[in-house]
């Protein structure tokens, strides 16, 4: 088994790389951040030997990068699951935030999936098999103050992954969104949480997993994760 986890040297990426190498899956990783992608890699290939764990440099926000990640992974096996999870985080208003916000935004958030996506499914769809993930947020279900751009792109790629999990019905390939709220992770950098105000990365990783686990005819739509107290 395989998957293909976009973003993975930190974060929601990286806890989600965790738990499925635990469970015996190969790993196809990319992430911006050479040496950390690295390290993980090799971390986690110390920890679970008999699984093989790949890693490849890419900024997912360049579409030429995307393809040359997207060809090197098929040219070592068609992904049971695919994890679109690269993203950028900025706040900010959409009146005040710097010149070029939405479109970093949009290339990162929702362009990187897109492109990956239409590049990764027709040898999915020859199998008839397959689970795309499309990591959201809750910032795509209700706007709220400082969202700006980030907010915006993530209604796209809501609106995205609705419309790609109609279109996949028929090929048996599933199609799910996650959308988690407050997560402890760079977004969150120096966000005192001893209160355990906030979610950790490993609880969005569970609920991902989980949903690989139903049996063929049943798909987890959406998941909607927020802290135990609500949104802040």
């Amino acid at each position: 088994m395989n998957v293909i986890i976009t973003g993975a040297s930190k974060g929601i990426g990286k806890a989600i790389a965790e738990i499925f190498a635990s469970n015996g899956y190969n790993l196809f990783l990319c992430s911006r951040g050479e040496v950390s992608l690295y390290k993980v890699m090799e971390e986690l290939q110390t920890r679970f030997p008999a699984i093989t764990i790949k890693a490849k440099p890419a900024d997912m926000s360049k579409k030429e990068e995307v393809i040359a990640f997207a060809n090197w992974c098929l040219s070592f096996a068609v992904p049971d699951v695919v994890v679109n999870n690269a993203g950028i985080f900025h706040p900010g208003n959409v009146l005040d935030e710097p010149e070029g916000s939405l479109e970093n935004h949009i290339e990162t958030n929702l362009y990187s999936a897109y492109h990956l996506t239409r590049l990764l499914s027709p040898k999915m769809i020859e199998r008839k098999l397959g689970h795309l993930f499309n990591i959201c947020s809750i910032a795509a279900l209700k706007a709220y103050k400082n969202g700006g751009a980030y907010s915006i792109s993530k209604f796209a790629m809501n609106g995205f992954s609705m419309n790609l999990r109609e279109e996949m019905k028929s090929h048996g390939i599933k199609v799910t969104t996650v959308h988690p709220g407050a997560v402890l992770t760079d977004s969150w950098d120096g966000f005192d949480n001893t209160s355990k105000r906030i979610m950790e990365a490993t609880d969005i990783a569970k609920m991902v997993y989980a949903a690989t686990l139903l049996s063929p005819q049943a798909c987890v739509e959406e998941i909607v994760i927020r802290p135990q107290l609500g949104d802040l």
